[in-house]
């Protein structure tokens, strides 16, 4: 009765974790919130944000040698087109810098749209916005000296969280997005 009131039953060994199962958990717990950042990059994106506003801001993207749109450029340019037919502003800003290509960015985006009818006296363009924060800070200051305190940002869905801080950094009281 001794014996058998102190036999334990067999217990394995724990198993020890190597090291190649430690690095793949690291890399998990590492990269989740990576991804959690851009599953809210693109919610936060495609969340539009349209009303009455001072300016339409296209920002601006690639242009050929020739001064012709690139695609996304065109689809961005067509969306401002769109909010302004739709009397969302009368004014549009249009937004870029010099490239690659030798191209005034700014001054393509003021082409394609009196092309397709705005009056040019509609249309503010800034041939200084290399970037979106340069973009934020040249509409921020027009804002202010035409007594406007609101804006749509046009751009295409992963741009729009970063614009839209952006312009509300520099200033800008109500900024809204629409994406191409």
């Amino acid at each position: 009765i001794y014996i058998l009131m102190h036999i334990r039953p067999y217990k394995p060994p724990a198993k020890r974790r190597g090291l190649f199962s430690r690095f793949v958990r690291l890399c998990f717990w590492a990269v989740l919130p990576l991804i959690a950042l851009c599953v809210w990059l693109v919610a936060d994106g495609l969340r539009e944000n349209i009303f009455k506003a001072d300016a339409i801001v296209i920002l601006g993207n690639a242009v050929s040698p020739a001064g012709k749109p690139s695609p996304r450029l065109a689809a961005r340019l067509d969306r401002g087109l769109e909010l302004y037919e739709q009397g969302m502003s009368g004014t549009i800003i249009v937004s870029g810098g010099t490239g690659w290509e030798g191209v005034d960015e700014a001054g393509a985006m003021r082409d394609y749209l009196v092309a397709k009818g705005v009056p040019v006296e509609d249309i503010v363009v800034d041939s200084n916005g290399y970037t979106t924060w340069d973009t934020a800070r040249f509409t921020a200051c027009w804002l202010r000296d035409n007594n406007g305190v609101s804006a749509i940002a046009v751009s295409q869905y992963f741009h729009l969280p970063r614009t839209v801080v952006a312009l509300e950094r520099f200033g800008v009281p109500k900024a809204g997005a629409a994406y191409a």
